[in-house]
């Protein structure tokens, strides 16, 4: 999808607080999963295909692509919010249009529109075989934006 929207930087840091917030992401490192491209309200991803990532057809599994779209999407709106705001799914859609094949899978997730406290993103996933790209996955997601200085207030 090409971007028509240009979004307003609410964090400068949101780069540096990405890369930060990498080093906790567990199941992503356990995939295999980086971040190649963070852009304000658009992230794209990467990971070599391994048998680890594939089901009993030898297909990349449903389960990793879903984490892959769920993972560019949530960074995409990430870019968006202010400083010490952070997003959590609230809905995650997967439509599945060709199986994955191939050596390396992408994953570009962009920001389609931003509101008040929904974050609302799209994905695409590619699966690379030989240099050739096949589109295996579109996805849609709801990120909710939260206030987490508000919420260790009220948490304790």
């Amino acid at each position: 999808m090409t971007m028509n929207k240009t979004f307003e930087c609410l964090n400068p840091d949101f780069k540096a607080d990405i890369e930060e917030k990498l080093q906790r992401q567990f199941f992503m490192k356990h995939m295999g999963f980086q971040l190649d491209v963070i852009e304000l309200g658009k992230v794209t991803g990467s990971l070599q295909i391994e048998e680890k990532h594939l089901q009993q057809n030898y297909f990349v599994h449903g389960g990793v692509m879903a984490t892959a779209s769920d993972i560019v999407m949530g960074f995409a709106a990430y870019s968006l919010v202010p400083k010490h705001f952070g997003v959590v799914t609230t809905d995650l859609n997967v439509s599945f249009l060709n199986p994955g094949i191939g050596d390396k899978l992408i994953a570009e997730g962009t920001v389609t529109k931003l509101g008040g406290q929904l974050v609302f993103c799209e994905a695409n996933i590619y699966v690379e075989k030989e240099g050739k790209r096949v589109h295996t996955n579109r996805s849609t997601s709801t990120m909710f934006k939260v206030d987490w200085k508000a919420m260790k207030k009220v948490t304790g």
